[in-house]
């Protein structure tokens, strides 16, 4: 069975949990799946009874798709996503992505944990995703191309809509929340970077580096849905002292930092 057909098989059977008929995503990174307090739950679907939906392997992450609303604007919620690391193709790690634009969500906001390498960039730090890099990172379009997903030659000037990082920023200055803004740098993971890679890939202008969220948000491009995405840096990959990083300490640090993750999405979902 094609992707398409297995998209639209996910998509009847999801149909009549978004009777709100949401046209906003969110994507919920590791550490960040207390943002599902805000939302006013509707109706929530485990991944594994939903149709050739993938399953979350890693902590953190606690696979179901959430209908609700948000500053009483319909949504529906991915929290826990798919990573390439944990054996998934990369057709695999977009599928839901896929699945949330034929169910009519039109704007996806995305979140990860991720390693900073910017300029004075600290732990529990907010950075908006501006731009990627995606050279480490299998390209999720590779293959036939189906056009009922989009062109075979996809654009990626804007694939972080402009006008919502613009939003986000008046908002967190309004909050008084402070955000860092930059490139992030998409890895397959699922080991941390050693020091000589951290350097390069500073070297190379990236500002935050992750194992998730570039191949969703070339899917979502490919399918000309606006994204937003912002990375709550757990931890700080070029300094000069002996350390070492834990999955532990990424989930601890995201959740210091989610009352902030979650005003700026909270706010944003509200304007739209």
């Amino acid at each position: 069975m094609k992707q398409y057909d297995k998209v639209q098989e996910a998509v009847g059977f999801l149909k009549p949990y978004n009777a709100a008929s949401a046209t906003t995503g969110v994507v919920l990174g590791s550490g960040l799946g207390n943002f599902v307090q805000e939302i006013k739950v509707d109706q929530e679907v485990r991944y594994e009874d939903i149709p050739h939906f993938p399953v979350s392997t890693v902590e953190g992450h606690s696979g179901k798709l959430i209908f609700g609303s948000i500053a009483g604007k319909p949504i529906i919620a991915m929290s826990g996503r798919f990573h390439y690391y944990e054996g998934y193709t990369p057709e695999e790690v977009v599928f839901p992505i896929r699945v949330l634009k034929f169910l009519g969500v039109q704007t996806l906001f995305i979140s990860n944990a991720a390693g900073g390498v910017g300029e004075n960039f600290q732990v529990g730090d907010l950075m908006i995703i501006t731009d990627h890099i995606s050279f480490a990172a299998p390209n999720p379009l590779l293959g036939k191309n189906d056009e009922r997903f989009g062109p075979r030659f996809a654009d990626m000037s804007e694939p972080y809509k402009k006008s919502l990082i613009t939003r986000a920023k008046f908002i967190a200055a309004e909050q008084g929340i402070t955000l860092r803004e930059g490139v992030y740098f998409g890895v397959t993971g699922p080991t941390f970077e050693t020091r000589a890679e951290y350097k390069l890939i500073q070297l190379v202008g990236a500002h935050a580096v992750g194992m998730s969220t570039v191949q969703e948000v070339i899917a979502a491009s490919h399918m000309s849905m606006d994204v937003f995405a912002m990375s709550v840096i757990t931890d700080i990959g070029v300094r000069e002292e002996e350390n070492t990083i834990t999955h532990e300490e990424v989930l601890q640090a995201a959740k210091e930092a989610e009352p902030k993750f979650t005003t700026i999405f909270r706010e944003l979902i509200r304007t739209l």
